[in-house]
């Protein structure tokens, strides 16, 4: 499950509320951007992730009238399996151009971080204790209690869409920055996470 949750970029915070969009950046260069083929990566160890991410993020697209494929039906086995060169990135690109894709949609996590909190006592949040027995009792189970203290992680995701128009390098059109509180359903982190991304780039007049 752990390697699940790691791989996914996408990756929740026990529910919906826990996948937020914490900013975006879009090429002031940039007004109108429209795709009409675009290459869905999802870059993750964990294989079923990622074929469960890049197939509902295409279909997504698709939805909306854009031609898309999963970098999986793409990319060999060997591909992902090792390291590849600046050189090597060019030929994939020269392909891409080949085939009429003219862009890329590409997601990671680019970090994570512990959280802890401590278990809510809303009763006694106030309380004020003048004894020491009193304050000892109400909260010696520190000592013993593993729920005492919630432990989660949160995973900083990261989605950019590249142009891979002719005469241009692979040029950033868009980013959305978006934090996962450790998910309890991978599929509905999926979900939400992909209607996020999408969102925000309908109303930054981005693809959709």
């Amino acid at each position: 499950m752990k390697s699940k949750i790691v791989s996914l970029f996408f990756l929740l915070l026990m529910g919906c509320s826990g996948t937020k969009l914490v900013s975006t950046w879009k090429n002031p260069d940039i007004v109108l951007f429209d795709a009409y083929k675009v290459l869905v990566v999802g870059m993750a160890q964990d294989e079923n992730t990622r074929i469960e991410f890049e197939s509902r993020l295409v279909e997504k697209l698709e939805e909306h009238g854009v031609e898309a494929m999963r970098s999986m039906d793409l990319f060999d086995v060997e591909f992902t399996l090792s390291e590849q060169t600046e050189e090597e990135l060019n030929k994939v690109e020269e392909q891409l151009l080949d085939k009429g894709f003219d862009a890329i949609l590409f997601t990671k996590v680019v970090g994570t971080e512990n959280k802890r909190t401590f278990k809510e006592r809303m009763n006694n949040i106030d309380a004020l204790f003048v004894r020491f027995s009193s304050d000892y009792l109400e909260h010696q189970d520190i000592y013993y209690d593993p729920r005492y203290y919630d432990t989660f992680n949160i995973y900083h995701a990261e989605t950019s869409l590249y142009c891979i128009c002719v005469g241009k390098e692979r040029e950033l059109i868009w980013r959305g920055n978006i934090d996962v509180t450790e998910p309890s359903n991978v599929d509905k982190t999926i979900d939400i996470y992909i209607k996020l991304i999408t969102g925000a780039m309908a109303e930054e007049d981005v693809i959709f």
